[in-house]
C-alpha cells in the first residue's frame, strides 16, 4: 500500500485527520511492515502476568457477561504478537505496523493516547533485524517533522550473559535479573536482599531452603490455596514462590562474592560510545576470566548493522545498566528522547524480546523484535544527525 493509500486508511479509521499521522503510518508500511490492528479488549491476565508491575496497576479493567476478566488494550506488543501466533504466519517470518489507540492511566493525562510502532517475528539475523526496527521507527519519525533525538542503547542479553558466567545461586541470579529490568543500582539490590532477609518467615523460608522452582511454586500454590488466595498485589503465584525462593537463599547464607560484586559493579558502571564500551567489556570479560565472547560479537556485529542503516554509531549512548522497564525485554534495547526535554518521556522506545512468544503459547523461542512510537511527543521529534538522513 503506497502513501496516499495509508493516509486514506488511517483516516477510514478515525485514527487522525492529521497529515503528519497519517505519513508516520505510511512510512512504516512502504518499509515492508503490514499494517496490523489487533482488538482494543483483551484478556487481563497476560498483561498481569507478564508486562511488570509499573503497567498492572495502570490497566483499565472490566470483565464479560462470563465473568472473564478484560482489560483495555494498554500497548501493542502483547495484542500483535497474540494476533501473530494465532495466524497462519506464526513461526515464519512476518512484520507488521501499527498506529492506534491504547489506554493507561495517567495521573493529570488522558488515559487514551495514540501509539504507532513496528514488530518483526521470525528473522533468524536478529543483529540485522534490531538494526533495521530502530533505523525504520527513525525513519518514520523523521517523516513525521520536528527536532533532533537522542538514542540511548542497552543490551539485556548482555548482562543475562554476565549473570551465567558468574555461576550465582539461582536466587539471586533472579534478583539482579530483576534488579537490573527496573534500573535498580547494586547497593540497591543488595539492600533490598538484606531487607528482605530482616523479615520473619522464618517456618516458610526453613521449608523452602534447597527446595528447586518446582517445588517452591507447589508450595507456595498449596499455602495460598488453603487462604483462599490467587493473586498478591498483581504477582502470579510463580513470582510469590521466587520471591520466597530469593529471602530463603539470602536467609541461609548464600550470596554474592565480592569477585562478583566486583565484576557486576565494573560492568554496570560501563557507558559511553558502542565502540568504546565494546573494548571494555571486553576487557572486564578478560580480567575476570569470564566467557562473554559470543554476545559481544553479536553486540558489535549489531552495530555494524546500524551504520550500515546511515546511524552515526558513535552519536549512541550505550548504558550497560540500561534495560527498560518491561520484564519481557531479552537482548538489545533503546530509547530514543527529545534532547530540548530530557526529563521527558521517550519518544521511541523499543527491543528484542524473543521469549515472549514462548510465554504466550508458541511451541520454542521465536524472534521478535520491536519499536513503539509514542504519537503524543512527536512535534518535538525527528532524527539525528547522521542517522539515515538531513535533520
Amino acid at each position: 500500500m503506497d502513501a496516499n493509500a495509508a493516509k486514506s486508511a488511517a483516516q477510514a479509521a478515525g485514527i487522525t485527520s492529521d497529515a503528519r499521522h497519517a505519513r508516520l503510518l505510511a512510512e512504516l508500511m512502504e518499509a515492508g511492515y503490514q499494517r496490523a490492528e489487533p482488538p482494543i479488549l483483551q484478556p487481563a491476565s497476560v498483561f498481569l502476568d507478564l508486562s511488570g508491575e509499573d503497567m498492572r496497576g495502570r490497566l483499565y479493567l472490566t470483565s464479560d457477561g462470563e465473568g472473564a476478566e478484560l482489560c483495555l488494550r494498554p500497548e501493542y506488543t502483547i495484542p500483535l504478537a497474540r494476533a501473530y501466533l494465532a495466524s497462519p504466519e506464526a513461526g515464519r517470518e512476518a512484520a507488521f505496523s501499527y498506529l492506534g489507540p491504547v489506554f493507561r492511566f495517567r495521573p493529570g493525562a488522558s488515559g487514551e493516547f495514540l501509539q504507532a510502532g513496528l514488530e518483526s517475528y521470525g528473522r533468524t539475523d536478529p543483529e540485522a533485524a534490531d538494526a533495521e526496527i530502530l533505523a525504520v521507527a527513525l525513519e518514520a519519525v523523521d517523516a513525521a517533522g520536528g527536532s533532533p533525538l537522542d538514542i540511548r542503547i542497552g543490551d539485556v542479553a548482555l548482562f543475562a550473559r554476565l549473570i551465567e558466567a558468574l555461576d550465582l545461586p539461582a536466587p539471586w541470579a533472579r534478583r539482579l535479573r530483576r534488579g537490573f529490568a527496573h534500573g535498580h543500582a547494586l547497593d540497591t539490590i543488595a539492600a533490598s536482599a538484606a531487607k528482605s532477609a530482616g523479615i520473619d518467615h522464618s517456618g516458610v523460608l526453613a521449608a523452602l531452603a534447597g527446595a528447586d522452582q518446582k517445588g517452591a511454586r507447589a508450595l507456595v500454590e498449596d499455602l495460598l490455596s488453603i487462604a483462599g488466595i490467587s493473586t498478591v498485589g498483581g504477582r502470579s503465584v510463580g513470582e510469590i514462590a521466587e520471591r520466597f525462593l530469593e529471602q530463603a537463599s539470602v536467609s541461609s547464607g548464600a550470596g554474592l562474592g565480592a569477585e562478583q560484586r566486583t565484576a557486576i559493579a565494573r560492568f554496570l558502571a560501563i557507558e559511553g560510545d558502542p565502540d568504546t564500551a565494546s573494548h571494555e567489556l571486553r576487557s572486564l570479560a578478560k580480567d575476570a576470566g569470564l566467557d562473554l565472547g559470543a554476545v559481544l560479537d553479536a553486540f558489535d556485529a549489531r552495530n555494524g548493522f546500524l551504520a550500515v542503516h546511515g546511524i552515526d554509531v558513535s552519536r549512541l549512548r550505550f548504558a550497560a545498566s540500561f534495560g527498560r522497564n518491561l520484564d519481557y525485554y531479552t537482548g538489545f534495547v533503546f530509547e530514543v528522547h527529545d534532547p530540548a526535554r530530557p526529563e521527558a518521556r521517550p519518544v521511541i522506545g523499543g527491543g528484542r524480546y524473543d521469549r515472549l512468544l514462548t510465554t504466550l503459547g508458541a511451541a520454542c523461542d521465536i524472534p521478535a523484535v520491536g519499536a513503539s512510537i509514542w504519537v503524543e511527543r512527536l512535534p518535538e521529534a525527528t532524527m539525528p544527525v547522521g542517522a539515515g538522513g538531513s535533520p
